[in-house]
């Protein structure tokens, strides 16, 4: 529960440690767990987003070119060469054997990130991976209505990475809405909040860090409108995900991935 300190949100990131596969169970595991699935969700079918990527440091990320991935800066330690992380892309099941699996060769981190706002990373891969990008908003058009999250996080808050990739719809919480939950912990210049306030029970969670929160653009086809940051807890009524508010920095995304 938010306590009457200075709240401090909790990265959707796993653990190291916490990265190992478990066996996937959409039921809570006491009386007492959040909400079942991403927490409120159902599986995402083979091939339904193909520009998913799960990094291997227990994250999420959309493929924004076939060989550079978004995801968020926190879940990155800073820029440079990088040949340590593992892009699984092309399969809603990570223990499949089609998985196409690259490493990578370079990581740019946000400029100015400082642990508050500005939460997006590139991640260069080793070679392409022949799956679909996903567009990034660049303008503020499509920040509203409801978004797509999906991501292979818990399924409950503090459980573990799931197998199999979940899906959720959540819709647009208003920055002033959003700013009761967080106070000045809330960045709206760069960020964007979406969940169902009054009633919880549909989230992102830990391990869904630097996944997409997209929509369907006018012309149908997915846009991408966030990244996942941040929040408290999963899904806990009163407090809707915070995501990096991809429009604010598409120009800055599209400079830095022109360095790669």
């Amino acid at each position: 529960m938010k306590s009457s300190k200075k709240f401090t949100g909790i990265k959707r990131v796993l653990a190291l440690g916490a990265v190992t596969l478990a066996a996937v169970s959409l039921q809570p595991v006491s009386a007492q767990a959040a909400p079942t699935p991403v927490v409120g969700g159902t599986r995402a079918a083979q091939g339904e987003f193909p520009f998913m990527v799960r990094l291997s440091m227990g994250c999420g990320g959309a493929l924004y070119t076939q060989q550079i991935v978004l995801t968020a800066a926190h879940c990155v330690s800073g820029s440079g060469n990088n040949t340590s992380i593992t892009a699984t892309a092309g399969v809603v099941d990570l223990q499949s054997s089609s998985a196409t699996k690259v490493k990578s060769t370079k990581v740019l981190q946000a400029p100015g990130y400082n642990g508050k706002g500005k939460d997006w990373a590139l991640i260069k891969l080793a070679s392409p991976v022949n799956q679909p990008t996903l567009k990034i908003a660049t303008t503020t058009a499509y920040n509203n209505g409801n978004f797509t999250i999906a991501g292979w996080g818990a399924a409950r808050e503090g459980g573990a990475q799931q197998r199999y990739l979940l899906k959720a719809t959540v819709p647009f919480v208003s920055d002033a809405t959003c700013q009761q939950a967080y106070g000045s912990d809330l960045v709206p210049g760069d960020e964007i909040c979406a969940g169902f306030v009054q009633q919880g029970g549909v989230d992102t969670c830990q391990g869904d860090s630097g996944g997409p929160m997209f929509r369907k653009d006018d012309s149908g086809a997915f846009v991408q409108v966030g990244i996942v940051s941040w929040g408290q807890g999963c899904a806990e009524p009163g407090y809707p995900g915070v995501y990096s508010e991809v429009s604010t920095f598409a120009a800055d995304i599209a400079r830095a991935a022109s360095t790669l």
